[in-house]
């Protein structure tokens, strides 16, 4: 049997049309940060890369992989996303279990003190203050210890756990489960959705992040990838406003202008690879998200 086209309304036309002008908006400055990486610097400084690279070079990024300030930015960048997650996912799905439990005393009290911090924060001098006097700053603990617990993602953990059907705890439990044995080996395993949704979350936040590392991290060994673009991304501009040093600075312009573009390229690598994995935990995530009942 031959199967029917679908008829096209005026509907798909406006939907498709919309989609079209979406992926241009968002697709643009990707193609053009990508062909700026790869293009000669002074068609980069004179603004001659419209779209396609112009004098194709890989200078950029074989001045970026032997610049050492840029590799270990990259490695820091690397080790906060990664043990912040795992610190941020052992706090907060015990957590988002422990509150959907009706026996655990107090359980109305934290969760309205988990909610209250979602509108209300001591602000930055209380927490600068807070991180000096525990000794945290200029530490990598500080950065990691910093948002490791999110309020958000806490109420997104006990509403999926509530959807959990108790009987198979109470299986469980008949069979000589302890509640973190029930946990562990029942629980755990039935939330992989929950767990990359969290993984994603909080590791691209980690990941863009840059000011906790401006404010908190003083040494320059420690400090983050983003960091280090932006400071690129100064020098570059102090460049072009030294107009007594003539092609001495024109250069360094453009060769700072070329490091950042393709700066840019390597920091976005890391997510662009694992986020094809984690996809098919984003639908179902922001449904665990759209009801905190």
């Amino acid at each position: 049997m031959k199967k029917k086209k679908k008829k096209i309304t005026a509907f798909d036309v406006v939907v498709y049309t919309i989609a079209a002008i979406l992926l241009l908006i968002v697709g643009y400055p990707l193609i053009l940060v990508l062909s700026n990486s790869v293009s000669s610097p002074e068609m980069v400084a004179t603004g001659q890369v419209i779209l396609f690279p112009k004098g194709f070079t890989l200078e950029g990024y074989k001045a970026v992989f032997e610049d050492d300030s840029i590799l270990t930015g990259y490695a820091n960048t690397i080790f906060y996303t990664v043990v912040k997650t795992l610190v941020s996912l052992a706090v907060t799905l015990p957590a988002g279990y422990a509150l959907t439990k009706k026996n655990v005393p107090g359980r109305n009290f934290f969760m309205a003190m988990f909610m209250v911090t979602m509108y209300f924060s001591g602000g930055l001098i209380p927490t600068f203050l807070q991180v000096q006097k525990y000794g945290l700053y200029n530490s990598r603990a500080a950065i990691i210890l910093l948002g490791a617990f999110s309020a958000y993602n806490c109420i997104i953990c006990r509403s999926f756990f509530a959807a959990i059907p108790h009987e198979l705890e109470e299986a469980a439990e008949i069979d000589g489960c302890s509640p973190m044995k029930t946990f562990i080996q029942i629980i755990l395993p039935l939330s992989k959705a929950l767990i990359g949704v969290i993984v994603l979350y909080v590791a691209v936040k980690q990941w863009n992040a840059y000011m906790d590392c401006l404010i908190y991290i003083q040494d320059d060994f420690k400090q983050s990838l983003q960091v280090v673009l932006r400071r690129i991304l100064v020098l570059a501009q102090n460049a072009l406003l030294m107009e007594d040093a003539g092609e001495y600075a024109a250069a360094m312009a453009d060769r700072e202008a070329l490091l950042r573009y393709s700066a840019m390229v390597v920091a976005s690598v890391p997510l662009l690879v694992v986020y094809p994995f984690l996809q098919k935990y984003f639908d179902k995530g922001v449904m665990i998200g759209s009801v905190k009942g």
